[in-house]
């Protein structure tokens, strides 16, 4: 016969403090690691700060103030020499989300492609998908950086002969030149408005978030509705704005090409090389998001009359999410890491400005520092983001 251990009583509130207590050790224990970790931290402070002291090497945050007394080379801040140093780090940190933000979107989308192709029924679009992964995946990013740089500055044709699409996009040493919207044409009225119809379109979607949820999800083709919002007013705000019709068009000058908007080698061999690469590994992520696909979906898809293209729409890439959306998620954080390495071509991102930075006023510390802290902020929004759209789609049991 079994005799059941004697359950042992709870503890009366108020009573004693007892070293037999589990919880209670649990606590102390935790408490001491806790203290020691902070004296460690404290010491290793103390210890530089003494150094540094003791060396004569300035410390502190207070050279962000100073005139930075370089240029950077291109960024969407308006910024000069005569500039202080924070909003020097800021152009580089706006240098690196446009790359980043530019590189997730292109790898996104190219990656959903390669990995489709992957699994399609012509073997030579099957092959030609595999041995893009196979290549890019393989080879080290830093040596895809230069071959792209490469590319720009010693294969394409000077700026006074380019390549041409149509007689408006211009490709040559120079970099990419595309046309933009003439500025003063009203075109600001046409921004104004899709960006209010994009925050109605968000302000209907969040009201009606939980109405999806009761039914299992938003029906096929819910996202017609607020991209009508957004076309719609972004069609009153060209009314507005005197319907706008000029572009400044790219035209090929003598050493440059003069007008339009111009992206710069260093910025496309950037975007190129992260794209290409994160690209790969994208691929690889959706292919087995759709292979975790169970077979009889396929089959019960395919029972009811639908097409191939639907049922990949409709019925795999909804279920394959669940599975998609954790990876791709450390896709997103190694784009935007790598990105750093896009100092070796030349372009200005925040790891550049610092390094400047730190040659100049020697606050090593406090430069990296600010790249630490920059590249923690960036990866754990990102998570943030990217945890909260995976409880979205997750499947719930009910």
């Amino acid at each position: 016969m079994t005799i059941a251990p004697r359950p042992r009583p709870a503890p009366a509130a108020g009573a004693a403090w007892s070293w037999r207590s589990r919880s209670a050790r649990r606590w102390v224990y935790q408490a001491l690691a806790l203290a020691a970790l902070a004296a460690l931290v404290a010491w290793l402070f103390g210890n530089t700060w003494t150094n540094m002291r003791a060396r004569g090497i300035q410390s502190g945050f207070d050279f962000l103030a100073d005139t930075a007394g370089f240029e950077i080379s291109e960024g969407v801040l308006d910024y000069s020499g005569s500039d202080p140093y924070w909003k020097a780090f800021l152009a580089g940190l706006l240098n690196t989300l446009r790359v980043a933000v530019i590189g997730c979107v292109l790898a996104t989308l190219g990656g959903v492609l390669v990995g489709v192709g992957r699994l399609s029924r012509n073997a030579l679009v099957r092959g030609l998908c595999r041995a893009y992964v196979e290549l890019f995946r393989n080879v080290p990013l830093l040596i895809q950086l230069l071959v792209w740089y490469l590319i720009f500055v010693e294969v394409l044709p000077a700026p006074r002969e380019p390549l041409t699409l149509g007689g408006w996009a211009f490709l040559s040493k120079g970099g990419l030149a595309l046309p933009q919207p003439a500025s003063g044409a009203g075109w600001g009225w046409v921004a104004a408005g899709a960006a209010l119809g994009a925050g109605t379109a968000a302000a209907l979607w969040l009201r009606e978030r939980r109405r999806f949820r009761a039914v299992g999800g938003p029906p096929p083709g819910v996202l017609l509705q607020p991209m009508a919002i957004i076309l719609a007013a972004g069609f009153l705000g060209w009314l507005a704005g005197g319907r706008p019709t000029a572009w400044d068009m790219p035209q090929p000058g003598g050493f440059s090409i003069e007008g339009g908007m111009s992206l710069t080698p260093e910025f496309m061999a950037v975007l190129l090389g992260l794209t290409a690469y994160t690209t790969a590994f994208v691929a690889e992520v959706v292919r087995a998001g759709i292979v975790s696909v169970g077979r009889g979906q396929l089959d019960a898809a395919a029972s009811i009359g639908l097409p191939r293209a639907l049922v990949l729409r409709l019925v795999v890439l909804p279920q394959a999410l669940r599975v998609i959306v954790p990876p791709m998620t450390n896709q997103y954080l190694n784009l935007t890491k790598n990105s750093s390495l896009s100092v070796v071509v030349g372009y200005p991102d925040l790891v550049s400005i610092a390094n400047t930075s730190l040659n100049q006023t020697g606050r090593a510390v406090e430069c990296i520092a600010i790249i630490m802290a920059v590249y923690l902020v960036l990866s754990l929004g990102t998570s943030a983001l990217m945890g909260a759209f995976n409880r979205r789609v997750a499947i719930r049991e009910r």
